[in-house]
């Protein structure tokens, strides 16, 4: 009903709605992370639209975040995610992301590998 709404009511093109499907931490129910991920895939399938959603939200309170982000960032790509708020500082969040772009042939010939 809100995204029938927002496109036409409002006439906001669906290209410029971006949906937060909300990473919880691992640490307070592990079942949550696959909820997320069930999640991103039914609005990239049902709806085709952008989402976006903390990545390192997911590892708050866990030891070693960076592996944890990098994983579920990986995952999260693969169901459908199309951009992530997360620490463009950390080495092992953008080589997981190249790896995942190139594995998901979104890096034609590995160029950006």
């Amino acid at each position: 009903k809100i995204l029938h709404v927002a496109t036409e009511k409002y006439h906001i093109p669906a290209e410029d709605i971006l949906i937060d499907p909300l990473a919880m931490p691992i640490g307070a129910d592990t079942s949550l992370v696959v909820r997320t991920l069930e999640t991103i895939h039914l609005v990239h399938e049902e709806l085709g639209l952008n989402m976006s959603l903390g990545a390192s939200n997911v590892s708050f309170g866990m030891p070693d975040r960076h592996t944890l982000g990098a994983a579920f960032l990986t995952m999260a790509m693969s169901a459908g995610l199309t951009s992530a708020i997360m620490d463009a500082r950390s080495v092992q969040l953008n080589r997981a992301i190249k790896a995942a772009d190139l594995l998901l042939n979104r890096d034609p010939w590995g160029a950006g590998w």
